[in-house]
């Protein structure tokens, strides 16, 4: 599948950020190519790299590339406060009228970016799943294990929750809460996102093979901790639904 592209769409106003924790192998050319995609598709764009309290020269990269160009901006965690502390970071900075985040480890290709603007018309998320998805066995049936549960537990009909290749309408993020600071934070935010009445379509993209750094989303500690705050945070929607209701 080639990378896709969008032909005669309006000038998109919009903010892409990448959580990074520990990725100085590749976040200066993702952001080098992110630039390049946005200048393309926009006249009202920033770039915003999220340094998720690392111990390699990320920040110091993302520093010097902010100094290159005024499009980009850094936010720099003192300590590591996990993905969703990092994805919080990211939604929160973000003041354009749509956001999009993807990793900053390069297993996403931006040039498929473009291929969702004919959806924002008609939906507030564009939610992609992973095509041939590049990772070990076990990591790949954890993911199909935790898509059933959360699709059961919150209603939610999507391939893959965690899929790090999202579109998102900006106002969501000044009505609805994020509390996870871990690798819930994905479920809790398109949960909240259905309660509150935001409609979502999914599209496929392609998935590559790690080129540098670590992955630390199948840690068992990272997905103990996910499942301990899975019913919680059912509980948590569930009593404001019933309040809002009453």
């Amino acid at each position: 599948m080639e990378a896709m592209a969008v032909v005669n769409v309006a000038p998109i106003s919009i903010s892409v950020f990448f959580p990074c924790h520990n990725e100085e192998g590749a976040i200066e050319e993702l952001t080098h190519k992110t630039l390049g995609v946005l200048e393309e598709i926009s006249n009202d764009y920033e770039v915003i790299i999220v340094d998720d309290g690392g111990t390699d020269a990320t920040g110091e990269i993302a520093d010097r590339l902010a100094r290159e160009n005024e499009h980009v901006k850094v936010v720099h965690h003192p300590h590591n406060r996990g993905y969703g502390g990092a994805l919080q970071s990211g939604f929160r900075t973000a003041v354009k009228e749509w956001v999009f985040y993807t990793d900053g480890d390069g297993q996403f290709d931006i040039r498929e970016l473009p291929g969702l603007l004919d959806l924002t018309d008609d939906y507030d998320i564009i939610a992609c799943y992973r095509m041939n998805r590049q990772d070990r066995w076990l990591r790949r049936l954890n993911g199909w294990a935790w898509n059933k549960l959360v699709g059961f537990v919150f209603g939610l009909k999507i391939r893959d929750i965690d899929c790090a290749f999202k579109l998102y309408r900006r106002e969501i993020f000044d009505r609805i809460e994020m509390c996870s600071e871990g690798a819930l934070i994905d479920t809790e935010i398109l949960a909240r996102a259905k309660q509150a009445g935001y409609s979502i379509v999914q599209r496929p993209v392609r998935h590559l093979p790690r080129q540098t750094g670590r992955q630390s989303g199948g840690n068992i500690l990272v997905i103990l901790r996910a499942f301990g705050e899975l019913f919680k945070l059912r509980k948590k929607i569930n009593a404001t639904s019933k309040s809002v209701g009453s």
